[in-house]
Order: structure tokens, then sequence, then C-alpha cells
């Protein structure tokens, strides 16, 4: 798996790398078992502080997504019970409209405008599930 991160968004860069993670192994890239590069391989890699990839590996472990042994590795754990898939995709969700919202802060479009986006988009995307 290549970890990408951008450092120009308002979205965390812990945030980022626990995103791609959720998002790799929601679409089967990773798989139980698979192991992650060291938190000292990763940050070497994505040139960023080595508390940053570990504080992500920490919420990962604390989810019960990964599991970290020490002098071993970093291993991506069994698939979670589907309550707790649920909590995490929903997580994920809020994470990104988070993400969604500070960059329309950013970019000065207010709430109404926000929203009728969103709208026009899951309209689409409904019309587009139903071809």
């Amino acid at each position: 798996m290549k970890f990408e991160i951008d450092l120009t968004t308002h979205s965390p860069v812990y945030a980022q790398i626990m995103g791609q993670v959720k998002r790799a192994i929601a679409a089967g890239e990773l798989n139980p078992g698979d192991q992650l590069p060291t938190v000292r391989q990763l940050a070497a890699d994505l040139r960023i502080n080595f508390n940053t990839v570990a504080r992500a590996y920490r919420l990962l472990d604390e989810e019960g997504i990964i599991s970290t042994q020490h002098g071993r590795g970093t291993y991506i754990l069994e698939r979670p019970p589907s309550k707790e898939s649920e909590r995490a995709r929903r997580r994920q969700i809020v994470m990104l409209a988070e993400y969604l919202i500070g960059e329309a802060e950013r970019l000065e479009i207010g709430p109404n405008e926000v929203r009728e986006i969103v709208e026009d988009q899951v309209k689409t995307w409904e019309e587009e599930k139903n071809k």
C-alpha cells in the first residue's frame, strides 16, 4: 500500500493516515494479517514526524483495526463485527464531512450552499446507481 498525505488540507496528517488504512481495508487492498510499514519507516517515507505516525497507529489499534506487536510489526486485524464496522464507517463519513465543512469555511462558502451542493451530488449518485 502506498500512503500519500496532503499538507495543504485542514485534515490532520494522522487522520489522513488512518483514513487511508480504513479505505484500503474497505476496498480489499489490505486484508487481515497484512503487515503495515513500521512507524519509523512510514514517517521516513512520508517525511513527517515519527509521533504523527505513532498517533495514527495508536488510534487504529484502539479501534481494533490493527495490532502492533513489539519487535514483530503492525498487522491488520480480522474484520470487526458488523456493528463495530458500521460505527467505523460512520466515523469515517463524519471525518469526511468535517473536512468538507472546514474546506467550505476556508473558501467562504456558506452552509446553505454546501447543503445544496451535497444534495445535488447525492441526487446524481442515486441516479447513477439506478441506471
